[in-house]
């Protein structure tokens, strides 16, 4: 067990020295031990007539470094040819310096690691990455027919770099693309490209990022294959196109990117169209219009002609002379019925009336008849119906008479 600590608090009234903080960091740095560590080596420093060699080793997927300290057998041992850019494990201590206020690593143990190790370290990390579904195929993005603004994330005046630009504006001489230059190995390769990419990514004006190289050794290719970068971009908003240069090694950029270009030249070819080929294709369809419009015209122009032709269009005047003649026709008949009719009714009219003058009372009275009224009007049928001295009016075919009734003698 570690012994107390009899340093008393630090407050604002008694702060510690310099040297108790630094001998506390020191401590608590000590109580780590012996670790061992991954990393990249940045820069190796060989000092004429020293046994100690120095060693900057970087952290290959964050912008962070330490120092390491090695004696030069320690380093002939393991690694005898290990230069810079070379991925290593060691068997460190870290130690805490007082006076200068630095923290490194004193390295009894180096290896190097070999490409069979760091093939096997990304065929774990790939395995890894499928199953968290980094690599599926449904979410991965279309990319936009004609993007506004392309994204590139490439190495400075590199061969990449000219394809694509040269090749893009081949085929669209208008795009716009946005170049951001980013070493593309060694150990500062993947900090830079993942801020590139989030720069990019957050510029709302980009509508595709392509990251691209010319191709390189499976060493050169290891930061497209560095799980920070592949995390990065599957959480990028803007669909990204993996263009690496490569032949038979894949880096798992390419699996986690929305998509893959075999090279730099074919992703130029696949994020925008080729004007000539468009042009071509408004070509044929402007034709394939033009002749479904002259054939839909013709046809038009043919049932038009059919409907002139037609006795209704081409002389119309017949239709209307028939209407008048049937017209005619029709009042010839209705005057014919009408007259018709009208004589059959005057004989009905005048059989009627001859029937009734022959009933009536004064074709009877025209015969020589009377008829007889008492005072109240009452016809007279009966002598009976009458007394004498009744005043009697008589009715005659012309006038009347009136007369007493007198007893007969």
């Amino acid at each position: 067990m570690s012994e107390p600590d009899s340093t008393p608090k630090s407050t604002a009234d008694e702060p510690w020295p310099v040297r108790v903080v630094s001998q506390k960091v020191g401590a608590w740095i000590a109580k780590l031990g012996w670790v061992w560590v991954d990393g990249q080596v940045a820069q190796i420093s060989r000092r004429p007539g020293s046994a100690v060699v120095f060693l900057t080793l970087r952290d290959p997927s964050a912008d962070l470094s330490l120092t390491v300290t090695a004696h030069r057998d320690v380093l002939d041992a393991g690694a005898p040819e290990l230069a810079e850019g070379a991925r290593v494990t060691l068997h460190a201590k870290p130690e805490f310096y007082p006076a200068r206020g630095t923290l490194s690593l004193r390295a009894d143990e180096i290896r190097q690691v070999g490409l069979g190790e760091l093939l096997a370290r990304l065929d774990r990390l790939k395995k890894l990455l499928a199953a968290e579904g980094l690599f599926a195929r449904e979410r991965k993005r279309r990319l936009p027919f004609l993007p506004r603004r392309i994204g590139l994330i490439t190495g400075r005046a590199s061969a990449a770099e000219r394809d694509v630009l040269m090749n893009t504006r081949r085929r669209w001489p208008a795009v716009d693309i946005k170049v951001y230059n980013v070493p593309v190995q060694g150990p500062t390769a993947v900090p830079q490209i993942i801020e590139a990419l989030k720069v990019l990514d957050g510029d709302e004006s980009v509508d595709v990022i392509v990251i691209a190289r010319g191709g390189g050794s499976v060493e050169d290719l290891l930061p497209f294959s560095d799980e920070a970068l592949c995390r990065a971009v599957f959480a990028a908003r803007t669909p990204v196109v993996s263009a690496i240069g490569h032949e038979t090694d894949t880096p798992l950029l390419d699996y986690v990117a929305d998509l893959r270009a075999s090279t730099p030249t074919d992703a130029a070819k696949r994020i925008v169209p080729d004007l000539a080929e468009e042009r071509q294709l408004i070509d044929v369809a402007r034709r394939r219009i033009e002749r479904s419009l002259l054939t839909l015209i013709e046809r038009e122009e043919h049932r038009i002609e059919q409907w002139r032709s037609r006795p209704s269009l081409a002389r119309p005047e017949l239709l209307v002379d028939q209407r008048a003649a049937d017209v005619t026709a029709l009042r010839e008949r209705a005057v014919r019925n009408l007259e018709h009719r009208l004589r059959r009714a005057d004989d009905d009219l005048r059989h009627t009336l001859a029937r009734l003058r022959a009933l009536s009372p004064a074709a009877t009275l025209q015969r020589g008849y009377a008829i007889v009224h008492r005072e109240d009007g009452h016809v007279v049928r009966a002598a009976t119906e009458v007394k004498i001295d009744d005043i009697v009016r008589v009715r005659l075919a012309e006038g009347e008479l009136h007369a007493t009734i007198k007893e007969s003698e």
